[in-house]
């Protein structure tokens, strides 16, 4: 892809929507895979009352609607204004608790987990049934739509593409605080073929700090795949 396309591909639009302003894709096939779509509000004439506490809603009592789950509740239990950029609000926006609570733990993977993936880590990278791996250096792409692997060739994987993401891992039982991630098993589709292809990135030796930065990377990724599964479902 040409910068040119790539450019207009990425490009974004200030746009208002009832819920406030939004810095969205201009073409929307192009969105980030982790986003969410704004929700449907529940009609007013459909909630006389507060759909948390059972308030009535009266000239005193005004109801609000969560800005992402779309419901209605009185200002008492919809009264936090929290950052939500999965559906790319550029002021903090009106939050039910509960949703509140979900935005305040993604605003984690923005604010970190994103960016050590951008960054990328250096993986041993095996390919199908090869016993050879080959040392590539894996990154997210900056518009969060591919995986980038360099090394002495090249591979973009769409992250729309990718079906499974196993994170493989050495200590104790999985989710033990000594759980170390060691390295992933990814399973992605490529248009056009009949069968799923299949990599393993692994860690390589411990050098210049490499191992802790893949690590890491990984650890970033178990957290985007958990956004991206919660993204289909929704």
């Amino acid at each position: 892809m040409s910068s040119g396309v790539a450019a207009r591909c990425d490009a974004k639009k200030l746009v208002r929507s009832p819920s406030g302003l939004r810095m969205v894709p201009e073409h929307r096939a192009f969105g980030s895979p982790f986003g969410l779509e704004e929700p449907q509000w529940v009609p007013d004439k459909e909630c006389p009352r507060c759909m948390q506490c059972d308030a009535k809603f009266d000239f005193i009592t005004r109801k609000h609607h969560c800005r992402r789950c779309g419901k209605c509740f009185c200002d008492r239990c919809c009264s936090q204004k929290v950052p939500l950029r999965r559906m790319c609000f550029v002021d903090p926006v009106r939050q039910c608790a509960e949703c509140a609570l979900v935005s305040h733990r993604e605003a984690e993977f923005y604010d970190k987990q994103l960016k050590v993936l951008l960054s990328g880590a250096t993986f041993l990278v095996t390919s199908g049934d090869s016993e050879k791996p080959e040392t590539m250096v894996c990154r997210l792409s900056n518009n969060q739509r591919c995986l980038i692997l360099d090394g002495d060739s090249h591979r973009e994987i769409e992250i729309a593409h990718v079906c499974t993401v196993q994170i493989l891992t050495e200590g104790f039982t999985p989710g033990a605080g000594s759980t170390r991630a060691t390295g992933m098993f990814l399973q992605y589709t490529v248009p056009g073929a009949e069968a799923a292809t299949q990599l393993r990135l692994m860690a390589g030796e411990d050098a210049n700090g490499s191992k802790r930065q893949a690590a890491a990377w990984l650890a970033a990724m178990h957290k985007a795949t958990k956004l991206l599964y919660e993204s289909r479902d929704q």
